[in-house]
């Protein structure tokens, strides 16, 4: 939404009874670390959260929902929900507290993270009736640490995680990850969650689905086992990684789909090494 040339921010409002806004809540930038401003102003613009700028020490005012700090300075600032937050940090879990935060303030109530499997999982976190993040992670294995993050924001809820049954390899190497963490995971039937449209977009609407369907618990280890028909893929996708020149070996596919090397990195490893001749200068020609 635009106004006069300028994007207008989201803003939340508290309601009473009646209906009537109460006062705008907001987020309270507060510190003097200049790099910690400098990446916090950033994603606030980008999520487009009304925002007030302070220093440690100041007025935070009454409409704050939620003051964002350094671990140094979070001492030094009265208020009832502060965030800590190290430079250079995921800020995907922040987000969710940040947004939960701004939409009602509710400090009870079960968050449930919905996981559509893939190699880079699509994921959608759930408050009540309200998802307050969504988007896809680096790998299968860093679920793990996105369940640590979230944790570090809701420290008094209780997390459920909700992974969809497709893709066995990479469901089994999500689920099997979460469980090192001691999760509460639960399997969904994914079947007609998952909508048209490019992938990564796809993966995170899959995964607000897969959050909403009730699956069944899971309490061990899946063992990684793959059909011949998931090893052939893996070698068909080395062959276009590698525009044609090679076919990865079942053994590396293997590792692949275990998550112990990248495809890349088969097809790097794969390679044959270039020959001594191929390693010479080309020598120009002698005039005639």
């Amino acid at each position: 939404m635009e106004a006069d040339g300028h994007v207008l921010s989201k803003v939340y409002a508290i309601f009473d009874p009646r209906g009537s806004p109460v006062r705008h809540r907001s987020v309270a930038l507060v510190t003097r670390n200049a790099a910690l401003y400098g990446e916090l102003a950033g994603l606030l613009r980008e999520r487009r959260w009304p925002v007030v700028s302070l220093l440690p020490g100041q007025r935070i005012p009454d409409g704050v929902a939620v003051v964002l700090t350094s671990p140094s300075e979070a001492e030094f600032i009265r208020h009832e929900r502060v965030l800590t937050v190290a430079p250079d940090g995921d800020h995907r879990a922040l987000g969710a507290a940040v947004e939960h935060a701004l939409e009602s303030g509710d400090r009870e109530g079960e968050v449930i993270v919905g996981i559509d499997p893939g190699p880079q999982p699509g994921y959608a976190v759930w408050v009540g009736s309200s998802c307050i993040a969504d988007g896809n992670l680096e790998s299968p294995e860093s679920v793990g640490v996105f369940a640590s993050q979230l944790h570090h924001r809701f420290p008094s809820r209780h997390v459920l995680f909700r992974v969809g049954a497709g893709d066995p390899p990479d469901r089994n190497r999500i689920v099997n990850e979460l469980l090192t963490h001691r999760l509460s995971i639960e399997v969904v039937d994914e079947h007609r969650t998952t909508p048209r449209g490019h992938r990564r977009p796809r993966d995170a609407a899959a995964a607000r689905s897969i959050a909403q369907i009730r699956g069944d618990a899971i309490r061990e280890r899946i063992p990684l086992t793959f059909t011949p028909g998931e090893i052939s893929n893996v070698q068909r996708l080395s062959r276009v990684q590698s525009g044609g020149r090679l076919t990865i070996s079942r053994s590396w596919a293997a590792r692949v789909l275990r998550g112990e090397l990248s495809l890349s990195e088969a097809v790097d490893a794969a390679a044959p090494p270039p020959t001594a001749r191929s390693q010479e200068p080309r020598l120009a020609p002698e005039p005639l």
